[in-house]
């Protein structure tokens, strides 16, 4: 009889101590494979929140980390130059790159769109003015918004500084407008008193040419019977409103409204305290849109020695660094539960193959003195534990994967995963990442423990993986018998 078929008569025959090293390969694989089910979901989830909210990365003053700096009086802040933006913008991470100008414009004349007809005289009247170097508009690009009727800008009415913009299709309705129309913008002056009371200080129309129209595609208005009385739901609207109510130029005419708008202040209310300091150099918010989520961190570590004191680079996913802390706090725990228990199994299924070897030394010795081969015993003992482990690891598989959802359930009800920083980001547009807003419960709900392929191939090479390495410590013992011994 050769060694394969004595190891499966020594499986089948010996039935008690086969049992006892299943169910010990069972209840620890049920442990790994529960720990690598949880690690692998919580890694899924962090996979597509981040491609959900795209590789785009903005620079800012971080306010966050230099609070003692922005303290002082006699603080200087060094603005970002074009230049710097441009090479940046050169990088290999870079799929495409803009910066902004953005302002915000009073109106009366102009209606902007409301939430609905009740609301429409409590909410301020007006627009955000995004301005664009990018004559495609990244947020067309992006399909952030979907160009319905017209088209972008040329490059011409970029470099020139033309009078020529997109509005939504809700502010084109309000107001009649279409395409080809001529927009007339009547930005107004406020001045205020000691008891909030507004005066009109003055106005100027700024004519705007119309050359296309677009929807919002990552925000919609919600219907009025579906509105619901919570926070999120307000936060939402607002986005949608921002959205709606924004007005794509050329930068240079940004720019000019900008510039009109302050001189006008300076001869009417020379003392107003919203006159920008004199000299004040060109401001944009630059946005890069990166060729995959995944280049983010290496776009940071490029970028960030290049930029000037108090700036750093923020990017789309760090939303989901921000609020995604339960999470990494249960990947993390998975990931020791698998370390611990790959090691208790190494040790356990170790000393119990060993005792077990031990025992049927006389039956090795025999083989041994009938002149078997040493390799053709170990090669016995490895199939025993492959079959014995082969079929515990599959039942496991299956068990340990339910086991992996209860204990995630447990842990994300519990208090244990709590996270004080979980947080809804309110940085709705006007940071250049667009307005996507991601809370704790969408990452939540995004969690889902399931069968993959990945999960299986992973589960069954770290489960074989520990049974083989296991197993050196009987085979270590296999090579020290002495046959002459035995049986004397």
């Amino acid at each position: 009889m050769n060694f394969i078929n004595r190891a499966l008569c020594s499986v089948t025959r010996k039935k008690g101590k086969s049992l006892i090293l299943f169910a010990v390969i069972f209840v620890l694989g049920n442990v790994i494979a529960g720990s690598i089910a949880i690690q692998q979901s919580t890694q899924n989830v962090e996979k597509s929140v981040k491609k959900q909210l795209g590789g785009t990365a903005t620079i800012q003053l971080d306010y966050e980390n230099n609070q003692e700096e922005f303290a002082k009086e006699d603080l200087k802040i060094d603005q970002l130059k074009v230049d710097l933006m441009k090479k940046i913008g050169d990088s290999p991470y870079v799929k495409y790159y803009d910066y902004n100008a953005l302002s915000m414009s009073q109106t009366k004349e102009l209606k902007s769109a409301t939430l609905d007809a009740e609301q429409s005289g409590a909410m301020m009247e007006g627009f955000t003015l995004k301005g664009s170097n990018y004559h495609k508009i990244l947020d067309v690009e992006e399909k952030s918004i979907k160009l319905v009727d017209g088209k972008v800008f040329t490059q011409e009415e970029i470099d020139n500084g033309k009078n020529v913009g997109l509005i939504s299709s809700k502010v084109a309705e309000e107001n009649g407008l279409s395409v080809g129309d001529q927009m007339v913008m009547d930005t107004r002056g406020y001045d205020y008193n000691e008891s909030g009371e507004e005066k009109e200080l003055f106005k100027i129309d700024v004519p705007i040419q119309i050359i296309g129209i677009f929807e919002p595609t990552t925000v919609e208005m919600k219907d009025k019977e579906k509105k619901k009385n919570d926070e999120q739901d307000m936060n939402q609207q607002f986005m949608s409103l921002q959205q709606i109510n924004t007005i794509y130029l050329p930068n240079k005419t940004v720019l000019e409204i900008n510039k009109d708008y302050t001189e006008k202040l300076k001869k009417v209310a020379p003392d107003s305290v919203f006159i920008p300091e004199e000299d004040q150099e060109e401001y944009y918010t630059p946005i890069y849109v990166l060729k995959s989520p995944d280049d983010v961190e290496a776009f940071k570590q490029e970028t960030q020695p290049l930029l000037p004191k108090l700036y750093t680079v923020k990017a789309s996913t760090d939303q989901y660094e921000q609020i995604g802390g339960s999470m990494k706090k249960m990947s993390q725990i998975s990931g020791y539960v698998v370390m611990i228990a790959v090691i208790a199994t190494l040790l356990i299924i170790s000393l119990v193959v060993l005792l077990f070897m031990r025992d049927r030394k006389h039956e090795l010795g025999i083989y041994l003195s009938l002149g078997d081969k040493r390799s053709h015993v170990m090669g016995q003992i490895i199939i025993e534990m492959l079959i014995i482990s082969g079929i515990a690891l599959i039942l496991s598989l299956i068990t340990g994967n339910f086991l992996g959802k209860i204990v995630s359930e447990s842990l994300l009800n519990s208090d244990l995963l709590s996270n004080s920083n979980d947080q809804m980001n309110m940085y709705m547009g006007l940071d250049g990442l667009g307005s996507t807003m991601l809370t704790s419960d969408d990452i939540m709900n995004a969690y889902e423990v399931k069968f993959s392929l990945g999960y299986i191939i992973t589960y069954l090479v770290v489960g074989l993986g520990t049974v083989l390495l296991a197993a050196i410590l009987p085979l270590l013992y296999i090579v020290r018998l002495n046959p002459k011994k035995i049986m004397m």
